[in-house]
């Protein structure tokens, strides 16, 4: 089975500075990158280099950049027929600030993903029939994720929301989510109130589950991640790694959860998946560059 990726792709241009710079502060950088990225892109080589068969859908500009990231999806297995390229606008860039404990601060300039509609839709909606999950961010036009998440849900195909960048949601769109997977800052847009620990957590999970998601997984970082289900609650375990970059770990983390459904696991499992791509994007800078590879993944696991 297949994991479609309905989502950004983005090129990223990444300053690696001492400490992020506070408001009217200029400060002499360490290096500097331009590498391809995109909340969706990310997940699509996410999941494919954890072993998923993987088709991409969104838009770049008829530009280097959007050539440029063509290539790079190609070249990690992601299908990339379902992308347009658009020519009334540029692909999408991110600029992106890396301190020395790998914090970040992004800024988004969202170009062809926001032309995103229904065209892409209707090329995604049929390759439906092929798919194991559907993963969708928040990064391209609201109005074209719920319309995919309908025709998904209508066809049994489970929908993983990450709601990032943070935003407000309709409540139309939770009864389509089959598993959303909020940091903690997302969460906190989400339900109102700060999710910092373990009985935050909880709440937010709750009052997300009666606005009717599936099931819930806040991302907490070193902590870990909360999850709530039906008949399920609980912790998954960090693993024990040090940060150089939190750039995509979010992304990693949903990739390999995708991938992991894709495989057949048990949804405790593809939570450890998920957890265990999300440490190991850490360990190293970049977006794209920092996704484990399977072995990468199998070799954290086992131990």
């Amino acid at each position: 089975m297949t994991v479609l990726v309905f989502g950004s792709i983005n090129m990223d241009l990444a300053a690696y500075v001492p400490v992020l710079p506070r408001a009217g502060e200029t400060l002499i950088g360490d290096n500097f990158r331009t590498v391809p990225g995109g909340k969706g892109a990310n997940q699509a080589v996410a999941c494919a280099r954890l072993g998923a068969r993987v088709e991409m859908f969104g838009r770049v500009g008829d530009d280097g950049f959007g050539r440029e990231h063509l290539a790079v999806l190609s070249s990690e297995g992601v299908g990339i027929a379902g992308i347009a390229v658009d020519r009334s606008a540029k692909t999408g860039v991110a600029i992106i600030e890396v301190d020395r404990h790998g914090e970040n601060t992004i800024v988004v300039i969202s170009g062809a993903n926001m032309e995103i509609g229904e065209e892409d839709v209707d090329r995604c909606a049929a390759a439906l029939h092929r798919a194991s999950a559907l993963l969708l961010q928040l990064e391209v036009p609201l109005d074209a994720n719920l319309e995919i998440a309908k025709l998904a849900q209508a066809r049994g195909v489970p929908v993983i929301l990450d709601p990032a960048p943070a935003r407000e949601l309709p409540e139309e769109i939770f009864s389509l989510v089959d598993i959303l997977t909020p940091n903690e800052v997302e969460a906190e847009s989400l339900v109102g109130f700060a999710v910092n620990g373990r009985e935050t957590a909880e709440q937010a999970a709750a009052l997300l589950r009666q606005q009717g998601v599936g099931r819930v997984v806040i991302k907490m970082a070193h902590r870990g991640a909360y999850y709530a289900g039906e008949n399920e609650a609980g912790w998954v375990k960090p693993f024990d790694v040090k940060a150089v970059d939190t750039v995509a770990a979010g992304d990693a983390f949903n990739g390999g959860v995708a991938a992991a459904i894709a495989e057949g696991t048990g949804f405790k499992e593809a939570l450890r998946w998920g957890a265990a791509a999300g440490a190991l994007t850490v360990m190293r800078r970049g977006a794209i560059d920092s996704l484990p590879t399977r072995a990468d993944l199998d070799l954290l696991l086992s131990q």
